[in-house]
C-alpha cells in the first residue's frame, strides 16, 4: 500500500510538472508579434526595435550599409528585436531579394544572431559560413564579454569584407579559443606521431612503418584540425609556428618517454 502511494504521488507530481512546462512553452505571445505596424514610415536598412545600438552606432551602420550596396549592389540589412517583431512583413519593406543578406539580433534565444541569405550569396558565402558566423560571434559568451552591439557590428564587418574580396570559405580571423583548440590537437597529434614512430626493434632509431601506418590519424588532428583553422583564417605566422613547435614538442616528449620508463626500470 505504501508504494502504490508514492507511485501515485509521483506520477501526480510527474503530470503537474508536465502541465506546467507546457503551459510555459505555449504561453500567449506578446500583442505586437508580427506586426508590421512596427515598421518605420521611411526606409531604412537598420530597425533597432531592441535598442541593441546607440543612436550613434545605428546611424553610422545606416550610413555604411547604404554606401556599401551602392558601390557594390549586395544589400544587407539588420532588425534587432526582443518582443516585439515585425515577422514577415520585412520582406516587402526591404523588398528583400537574392542578393540580400537579413541579419536578425534575438536575445531571447541561446544565439542572439540568425541570417536569412539570398540564393546568389550562397555562391560565395557557402551554408558552413553562416553556421561559423552565428556561432563565433553571437554565442552567449561572446555577447557577455563584448556586448550585442559588438556582436551584430562584427559580423556585418565579416560579412562586407568576404564580399569584397570575392567570397570566403570561413570566417576571416582567429579567435583565441579556436587558436587554443588547434594548439591542442597539434600536440595531441605529435604524441601519436611519437608513440607510433618509437623504435620495435634492436637497433631501429625510429619506426617510420608504424609512423606511416598511424599518419592518418596524427595527420588529421596536426594539418586537418591544427594547422588548416590556421592558414585559413589568418595570414599571422605566429600561431602556425607555435603549432607546429607543439607537434614537434610532443612527438619528442611521446618519442622519448617510452625510453626514459626502460632506463628507470633498469636501475630499480
Amino acid at each position: 500500500m505504501q508504494s502504490c502511494f508514492w507511485r501515485r504521488t509521483l506520477v501526480c507530481i510527474g503530470a503537474f510538472l508536465l502541465a506546467g512546462s507546457m503551459w510555459v512553452m505555449h504561453s500567449p505571445p506578446a500583442l505586437a508579434y508580427d506586426n508590421p505596424d512596427l515598421l518605420p514610415n521611411y526606409q531604412t536598412p537598420v530597425i533597432d526595435l531592441a535598442k541593441s545600438l546607440t543612436d550613434i552606432q545605428e546611424a553610422e551602420l545606416v550610413t555604411d550599409l547604404e554606401k556599401f550596396e551602392g558601390e557594390t549592389g549586395w544589400k544587407l540589412r539588420v532588425l534587432t528585436q526582443y518582443d516585439r517583431t515585425p515577422g514577415r512583413a520585412v520582406i516587402n519593406y526591404w523588398n528583400l531579394d537574392d542578393k540580400s543578406i537579413l541579419l536578425v539580433a534575438d536575445s531571447r534565444g541561446g544565439n542572439i544572431l540568425s541570417f536569412s541569405v539570398g540564393d546568389e550569396v550562397y555562391e560565395l558565402l557557402p551554408r558552413t559560413f553562416w553556421i561559423e558566423l552565428q556561432t563565433r560571434f553571437g554565442n552567449l559568451y561572446f555577447v557577455r564579454e563584448e556586448g550585442e552591439d559588438q556582436a551584430i557590428l562584427q559580423a556585418l564587418n565579416s560579412v562586407k569584407g568576404c564580399l569584397v574580396k570575392g567570397g570566403c570559405s570561413v570566417v576571416p580571423g582567429l579567435p583565441r579559443e579556436q587558436w587554443i583548440l588547434t594548439l591542442i590537437t597539434s600536440v595531441v597529434g605529435g604524441i601519436v606521431c611519437g608513440f607510433a614512430a618509437h623504435p620495435q626493434k634492436k637497433g631501429q632509431i625510429i619506426a617510420w612503418q608504424w609512423a606511416l601506418i598511424f599518419s592518418p590519424l596524427w595527420g588529421i588532428l596536426f594539418i586537418a584540425f591544427g594547422i588548416g583553422p590556421v592558414v585559413t583564417r589568418t595570414n599571422d605566422w605566429l600561431p602556425l609556428v607555435r603549432n607546429i613547435s607543439g607537434f614537434l614538442i610532443g612527438a619528442l616528449v611521446a618519442y622519448l618517454s617510452p625510453g626514459f620508463t626502460r632506463s628507470s626500470n633498469a636501475e630499480s
